[in-house]
């Protein structure tokens, strides 16, 4: 009997033991494959268009894409690394190189949920431009990244020939991700004030190409007419442009997903190939939660057991004596 209670005593102590290291999240480092991304968000003001849905409110293009990284991000694994840029113009700016996604995760939240049209310098958007812009942003980063970049494919001023990207030598890597935001229906762009107020809805003719002009040139860059629609059939209807962006995806050999679908989105992240192998941290504090529960269960469960047939089997037709 005593000899049993200290045993109990001991793997009671021992499971303390082992509860107390998990909370302190030890890891371990492994050789293992590394996912390195760069997300990359247009943030241009036809993101603000609302045509998306979240809990089922009405919800514009760029805050249901905050919601997909958000949910992208939290489903990585400990050890996947993350970026996050943003796209305007012709420029992508990257607001911070990869980082380990545990270590760094309320940080990189933050940033996600702090992206807005605010930010950007460039009032136009050319998406082929951008493609080139994240090319050199990947080989300025210390290691190696996949892009996933999330936009509505909307051009503006709007897509000629000659202001087209020639993307037909391209280096920026393959297996990029272009994810397309937006719906079939076409919607109106709200123009905002300062203070991120709606003052009206851009007019069609903000988003026509005058022929001949460089709407690329330093005098056009940051600069788009301030003139907004004064009747509805003066607005311009922007929807998702998933024909020109499945166009560009097949120019740099990358693939096109729609991003209406967070279990879609979830499966094409995990598709990823990795970027590399390197050693890692590999969390062990769920073993060793595992570990304190069996022995918890070696030191208690016989007794129960036990017990619990005294009461099943009637005195005196088995009898049982602990040992």
């Amino acid at each position: 009997m005593v000899e049993r209670q200290r045993r109990e005593l001991i793997m009671l102590a021992a499971a303390l033991l082992l509860l107390v290291l998990a909370a302190l999240r030890p890891t371990v480092p492994l050789q293992r494959d590394i996912h390195t991304y760069l997300l990359v968000v247009d943030i241009t003001q036809s993101m603000n268009t609302v045509d998306m849905a979240l809990n089922g409110k009405p919800a514009s293009r760029l805050a249901y894409t905050r919601r997909l990284l958000h949910d992208t991000i939290a489903s990585m694994p400990c050890g996947s690394r993350v970026g996050v840029a943003i796209f305007a113009g012709v420029l992508v700016t990257t607001l911070f190189t990869p980082v380990e996604v545990c270590a760094n995760f309320h940080a990189i939240q933050d940033t996600v949920e702090h992206l807005e049209w605010r930010q950007a310098s460039h009032g136009n958007s050319r998406q082929g431009f951008g493609l080139l812009s994240a090319a050199g942003a990947v080989k300025a980063l210390h290691e190696p990244a996949q892009v996933i970049f999330f936009s509505d494919g909307e051009e503006a001023p709007m897509l000629h020939a000659f202001n087209r990207a020639d993307l037909t030598n391209w280096q920026g890597g393959k297996d990029w991700l272009l994810v397309g935001i937006g719906s079939d229906k076409p919607t109106p762009v709200p123009k905002m004030d300062e203070h991120n107020k709606i003052i009206g809805y851009w007019s069609d003719t903000t988003y026509q190409l005058e022929p001949g002009i460089a709407q690329v040139s330093d005098e056009t860059r940051l600069k788009r007419e301030d003139g907004v629609a004064t009747q509805d059939y003066e607005r311009h209807l922007s929807s998702l442009d998933e024909k020109y962006l499945k166009t560009l995806a097949r120019e740099i050999k990358g693939s096109y997903l729609r991003g209406d679908s967070m279990p879609a989105m979830l499966t094409a992240v995990k598709q990823q190939k990795p970027t590399h192998r390197d050693r890692a941290p590999f969390e062990i504090h769920w073993l060793l939660a595992i570990a304190a529960g069996l022995l918890l269960i070696a030191a208690y469960l016989p007794r129960q057991t036990l017990s619990h047939l005294r009461r099943l089997i009637p005195n005196g037709i088995i009898p049982l004596r602990r040992p």
